[in-house]
C-alpha cells in the first residue's frame, strides 16, 4: 500500500520531466533532416567588394556595400584567436556546438541576476545564426540554431568554424569579419595590432552599435576592460601586460576604411563606372579585382604636383578669410570642439581648427583631431591683414573664426585655406597609350567631377600645334614667313545673322607686333596674328577635317578663325591623345587605364590590347612632320613661353603653353618620348585667373614638378630625323629642295633682316 502511494507521484514527476526531453528529442529527429544545406558554409561565397589596383598591385580603391579582407585561420595572429575565445566562447574547442555548462552558468547568472543578461551562445551556434537564420528571439529559432550548431559541428572542424566566423560577422561601420575590422578601425593588419586593439575588436561582436569605439568610445572601452580581464583570467596575457593595454589610449579611424597606397580617387571611380557598366551588380560583390595601368611613383607624383601648383596659385590671390564661425560661449572643452569640427571636411593636410584666441603676433587654435596649434610669425603672413586695408570683420580671424592649417616643411602651423580654382594632370605612354597617372582635381571628397575626362575646356594657344601641323601638310615649313601684323578685316565667319557682319580683331598676348616672322618664332612666342593668317592660309575647313587625325572632335571645333586660338572645346584626355601622335612620331593611341580584370579566383576576365606605336597603331600624320613640330615645340621649352623648363636640365622636353581669352584657361601640354603629360588649371565655372596668369605660370610648374621627379635617372633621349628630309640653312627666300620632299629648315639666329611682306604676299609663297 505504502510503495504504491509513492509510485504514482514519482511516475507523474517522472513524466513531467522526461516527456519534454522525449518531446524535444522527438522535435530534432524530424526537424533534422529539414535543416537546411551547409553548402553556404563549405563554399563559403561571401559578398567581396571590387577591388582596383596599380600597375605594381597596390590596392588604390575599394568599392562594395560589406567591407570585408577574408584571412585564412593560419593567417590570424594566436593572440587575436585568444581574445575572441576569451570574449565570447572559452570552451570552443571543447564543446561539440552546443555548451551545456555554459548554458548551466547563464540561466543560473540570469536568475540570481533576476533578468536574461548572460547568454549562452556559442561561436559555432553564432555561425549557425548568421548563415542560416534571422535574430528573431523565439524558441524556435533558438532550437533551429543548436541543431545547426551540431550540424555544422559533425561536418566542419574547429578551424574550419573558427575561420568563419572570424571573417564573417559583422563587426559594425560596413565592416564584416575581424580583417576588415583592422582597417576600419585602425588603419592596420591584423598581425600590426596592439593587445589593446586586438581586445577592442573582440569585444565588438556582442554589439557592435553599441561597443564602436569611433562612436562611442566610452561604452567600447568598458567591453574592452571585460575581454582583457577574461585574457588575463584564462591565462593568454599575463598581469603587466593587461595593465598596460588597459592604460593604451586608442587611436580609431574616424575617415574612410582603407589607407590606399597612393591618392588616386578619380582614377578609381572610372574603374568603377566601366566595371559596373559591363558587370552590373555583381561588380561590387564578386571580389574582381581590376589591375590598372597606373604607376605608383608618378601617381604620388602627379597627385603632389597639382596640389601644391593648386595652392601656389591660391597663396599669389591671397586670403579670403574663414570658412565660418563658432560660438565658443556655447562650446567648450576638446570633447565639444571636436564634436563641432566633425562635419567640417578635411581636405588632406589641410585641417579645419577653431581660433581659441587671437592677436596681432600670435594665433592659438584647436585642430580637428585634437591637437593644439600655435601660430605665429611666418605661419601667419598668408592671412595678415596689410596695414590700411579696409576688411570686413567676416574676413579677419578673431576668437571662434573656422579656418585651415596645414604644417610646413619644417613641422610649424601656418594657415591655409581651401582653394576655390581647380585643376587637371594625366600623363600616359606615348607608344600605346597606358596612363601612368590621373589626378581629376584637387580633392575628390570635395568635388567628384572629373577635370579630366569631363571637363570641356578651351585649349588657347595649346591647341596650335595641330593648326601649324596641318600647315606643314599644306606646303609651310618651320622657315615659312608669316605676317604678324595687326587683323582688321577679318570677319567672324559665323552662321548667326545677327553676326555675320561683325569684324574681329585678335590681339597677341604681349600686345607686340613683330611683322613678317618666321613660322618657327610664331609658335616658339606664341604669336596669335601669325596663327590666324596660317589658319586663313590653309583654311578652316581644312584644319577642321585635319585635327580629326589627332581624336578631337569637328563638331567642337567649329570651322571659324577663332580655332587658331584654341576657342573650340576639348578635354584634358583629348589632349593627351593629340599630343601623344607627335610625341611617337605620328600614330594615334587611345589612352587606356584598364589592364587587366581578374575574377576573385585570379581567373583573367579581360586583358587590355592596345594598339602600339610603330606595330599595330594607324599612322595619321607623316612621321616627317610629326618630327618638324616635335622640333619646334623644342623651341618652345628652350626659347619661348615654356622656357621655365629648362630648370629641368633636359634637352628632350616639347611642348606648348596655352592661355584662353581673359586667362580663363591655363595649359600645359608636352612630353619627352617616353611620358606625355597634360596639365590644366581653372575655375569650375569659367572666370578670369587673373591678368597676371598663364599657362606658363600657373600649369607649366605642375607638369614640371611631376616631371622632375619621373624622369629623375632616365637618359636624355634624341629625336632621330626621319629619312628622306632635308636640312638646310636658308635664306630669307626659302625655297623648297627640286623633289618636293618636305624640308626641315632650321631658324638661325643671325640670319640677316627679314624683308617685309604683306599678307598676300606671303600666303602667295606658301600656296605656290
Amino acid at each position: 500500500m505504502t510503495a504504491r502511494w509513492w509510485f504514482y507521484p514519482a511516475l507523474a514527476i517522472l513524466t513531467l520531466v522526461l516527456m519534454p526531453l522525449l518531446l524535444l528529442m522527438l522535435a530534432a529527429l524530424l526537424t533534422y533532416p529539414t535543416l537546411p544545406s551547409l553548402a553556404a558554409l563549405t563554399d563559403y561565397q561571401p559578398k567581396i567588394p571590387l577591388r582596383v589596383y596599380s600597375s605594381e598591385g597596390a590596392l588604390i580603391g575599394e568599392f562594395g556595400e560589406e567591407r570585408r579582407a577574408l584571412v585564412k585561420i593560419g593567417e590570424v595572429p594566436d593572440l587575436m584567436k585568444k581574445a575572441i575565445l576569451a570574449a565570447e566562447d572559452d570552451r570552443f574547442y571543447e564543446h561539440g556546438g552546443v555548451d551545456y555548462r555554459g548554458v548551466l552558468r547563464a540561466a543560473y547568472s540570469n536568475f540570481t541576476s533576476g533578468g536574461a543578461r548572460q547568454g549562452a551562445s556559442t561561436i559555432t551556434m553564432q555561425v549557425a545564426r548568421n548563415f542560416f537564420l534571422s535574430k528573431e528571439k523565439v524558441f524556435s529559432r533558438k532550437f533551429n540554431e543548436v541543431l545547426l550548431a551540431i550540424k555544422i559541428e559533425h561536418n566542419l572542424s574547429k578551424d574550419d568554424i573558427l575561420q568563419l566566423y572570424i571573417n564573417h560577422i559583422y563587426l559594425g561601420q560596413r565592416a564584416y569579419g575581424f580583417a576588415a575590422a583592422a582597417q576600419t578601425y585602425f588603419g592596420k593588419s591584423l598581425g600590426q595590432l596592439s593587445i589593446a586593439e586586438t581586445a577592442m575588436l573582440a569585444g565588438l561582436p556582442k554589439a557592435p552599435s553599441s561597443y564602436n569605439p569611433v562612436v562611442n568610445p566610452a561604452r567600447a572601452k568598458l567591453r574592452q576592460s571585460y575581454v582583457l580581464r577574461r585574457m588575463h583570467e584564462l591565462g593568454f596575457i599575463d598581469t603587466q601586460q593587461q595593465e598596460a593595454a588597459q592604460l593604451e589610449p586608442l587611436a580609431t579611424r574616424r575617415g574612410g576604411y582603407q589607407d590606399f597606397a597612393v591618392k588616386a580617387d578619380y582614377l578609381a571611380e572610372m574603374v568603377r563606372q566601366a566595371v559596373y557598366a559591363r558587370y552590373q551588380e555583381a561588380a561590387y560583390t564578386q571580389g574582381i579585382k581590376v589591375y590598372t595601368t597606373i604607376r605608383m611613383p608618378d601617381q604620388a607624383a602627379a597627385y603632389a604636383a597639382l596640389r601644391k601648383g593648386v595652392l601656389d596659385y591660391d597663396q599669389r590671390h591671397g586670403y579670403r578669410g574663414p570658412e565660418g564661425y563658432i560660438d565658443l560661449r556655447k562650446v567648450s572643452g576638446e570633447e565639444n570642439l571636436e564634436d563641432a569640427l566633425q562635419e567640417v571636411a578635411e581636405s588632406d593636410d589641410l585641417i579645419p581648427a577653431v581660433v581659441l584666441e587671437a592677436n596681432p603676433k600670435t594665433i592659438r587654435a584647436y585642430v580637428k583631431g585634437g591637437q593644439m596649434a600655435e601660430i605665429s610669425g611666418e605661419g601667419l603672413k598668408f592671412s595678415q591683414v596689410k596695414p590700411g586695408d579696409n576688411v570686413a570683420l567676416n574676413r579677419r580671424i578673431r576668437a571662434g573664426s573656422l579656418i585651415r592649417v596645414q604644417k610646413n616643411d619644417m613641422g610649424a602651423w601656418q594657415i591655409v585655406q581651401l582653394p576655390q580654382v581647380e585643376a587637371a594632370f594625366v600623363a600616359a605612354s606615348p607608344r600605346d597609350g597606358a596612363i601612368y597617372a590621373l589626378v581629376g582635381g584637387f580633392d575628390f571628397n570635395l568635388n567628384q567631377f572629373n577635370h579630366v575626362s569631363q571637363a570641356w575646356r578651351q585649349p588657347g594657344s595649346s591647341f596650335k600645334p595641330f593648326i601649324y601641323s596641318a600647315a606643314l601638310e599644306k606646303g609651310f615649313t618651320p622657315a615659312s614667313v608669316v605676317n604678324d601684323a595687326p587683323l582688321t578685316d577679318a570677319p567672324l565667319m559665323v552662321d548667326t545673322e545677327e553676326a555675320v557682319n561683325q569684324v574681329w580683331q585678335p590681339k597677341n598676348f604681349d600686345g607686340i607686333f613683330e611683322g613678317p616672322i618666321r613660322m618657327r618664332q610664331a609658335l616658339v612666342k606664341s604669336k596669335n596674328l601669325a596663327s590666324v593668317r596660317i589658319l586663313q592660309a590653309i583654311t578652316p575647313q581644312y584644319a577642321q577635317d585635319y585635327v580629326t587625325k589627332f581624336g578631337f572632335e569637328a563638331a567642337k571645333h567649329p570651322p571659324y578663325l577663332t580655332m587658331a586660338l584654341g576657342a573650340g572645346s576639348v578635354t584634358a584626355m583629348q589632349m593627351l591623345a593629340g599630343y601623344s601622335v607627335f610625341a611617337n612620331g605620328g600614330f594615334r593611341v587611345t589612352p587606356y587605364f584598364i589592364q587587366r580584370i581578374e575574377d576573385a579566383n585570379g581567373n583573367v576576365l579581360d586583358q587590355a590590347a592596345p594598339v602600339v606605336a610603330g606595330e599595330t597603331a594607324e599612322q595619321v600624320i607623316d612621321v616627317r612632320n610629326a618630327y618638324t613640330m616635335v622640333n619646334m615645340m623644342q623651341g618652345v621649352v628652350r626659347h619661348g613661353t615654356a622656357i621655365r623648363a629648362m630648370q629641368l636640365g633636359r634637352q628632350d622636353l616639347a611642348g606648348k603653353t596655352g592661355t584662353t581669352s581673359d586667362a580663363m584657361d591655363a595649359w600645359f601640354c608636352g612630353f619627352q618620348p617616353t611620358v606625355a603629360g597634360i596639365a590644366w588649371l581653372g575655375f569650375d565655372t569659367p572666370r578670369s585667373l587673373g591678368e597676371r596668369e598663364t599657362g606658363g605660370g600657373a600649369a607649366l610648374p605642375i607638369w614640371m614638378d611631376y616631371m622632375g621627379k619621373i624622369l629623375q635617372g632616365v637618359p636624355q633621349a634624341v629625336y632621330t630625323m626621319p629619312e628622306n628630309m632635308v636640312v638646310e640653312r636658308i635664306n630669307n627666300d626659302g625655297q623648297r629642295d627640286e623633289d618636293g620632299k618636305l624640308v626641315e629648315y632650321f631658324y638661325q639666329e643671325n640670319l640677316p633682316p627679314i624683308k617685309e611682306k604683306s599678307l598676300i604676299e606671303t600666303i602667295i609663297d606658301q600656296l605656290f
